[in-house]
């Protein structure tokens, strides 16, 4: 990897950690990066993941003062992070490199139609709390397996598993949006820790990639805590839109 890719791979992670921490779908930004620069799918997948994981904890640390008070909520939600983060991370293993190479296209496709439908969620979850007159404090019963089949894709690909996790927490959980944005960069961290704790001892893992996309997820985890929240939801849509139609161009010409 030349100085000027290593450098873009770091500028990524900066991207990729900051969208994360508002939004989720950082792995739009990195995982075509990588392909472009000619990683293998898998190693690419497997490398982010990990390098990533640094990110999503500093994003936890930067939303700290919305997760005052909710320490009960996200250990039982982070049992089922976990649990699902181990079954997506066994099922990117077992499966075949090809079975992957068709599944991708559908996850991104299938992340940008989540990101295009961001605000129509977010108004649908509104209108949801103002019908229900509130939920109980965990959330509604179908909270818990929501988030563990969000953890298993987590741990499979991950693109867009922050926004599937705000629009199971926004719909099942009666709680400000801001509040459950910080029990979202929890889970993801959950997931991407113990998924890419099984990668690490047992794929092919690129570790300058990982060292890379750490430092500058790191520094995007504080961007997106901070001043990210200023930033206009439009630009950070767009931008995602227009990379992960790159990724698909990127993927359907390998």
């Amino acid at each position: 990897m030349t100085l000027l890719e290593a450098a873009l791979v770091a500028v990524a992670g900066v991207c990729a950690g900051t969208i994360n921490t508002l939004v989720g779908s950082g792995t739009l930004i990195t995982f075509p990066t990588l392909l472009a620069f000619g990683v293998p799918p898998v190693t690419a997948n497997v490398s982010n993941t990990i390098g990533l994981v640094p990110g999503s904890v500093s994003g936890a640390v930067g939303y700290r003062r919305e997760l005052v008070g909710q320490r009960s909520r996200v250990l039982r939600l982070a049992s089922a992070s976990v649990i699902g983060g181990v079954l997506g991370a066994v099922l990117l293993l077992v499966l075949p490199e090809g079975a992957f190479e068709a599944i991708v296209p559908v996850l991104v496709v299938l992340g940008l139609v989540l990101v295009v439908l961001g605000p129509r969620i977010s108004r649908r979850v509104a209108a949801r709390h103002a019908e229900t007159g509130g939920l109980p404090h965990h959330g509604a019963w179908w909270v818990w397996p929501a988030i563990m089949l969000a953890g298993v894709y987590g741990g499979y690909f991950g693109a867009a598993q922050g926004i599937l996790l705000m629009a199971i927490l926004g719909i099942g959980m009666d709680e400000a949006l801001q509040r459950l944005n910080g029990i979202k960069n929890i889970l993801g961290a959950v997931v991407n820790g113990i998924s890419g704790l099984l990668f690490a001892v047992v794929a092919d893992v690129d570790w300058q990639v990982v060292g890379l996309i750490a430092v500058g997820a790191v520094v995007g985890g504080q961007l997106g805590a901070g001043i990210g929240r200023r930033l206009p939801d439009v630009w950070l849509r767009a931008t995602i839109v227009v990379v992960g139609l790159v990724a698909l161009a990127v993927f359907m010409t390998r």
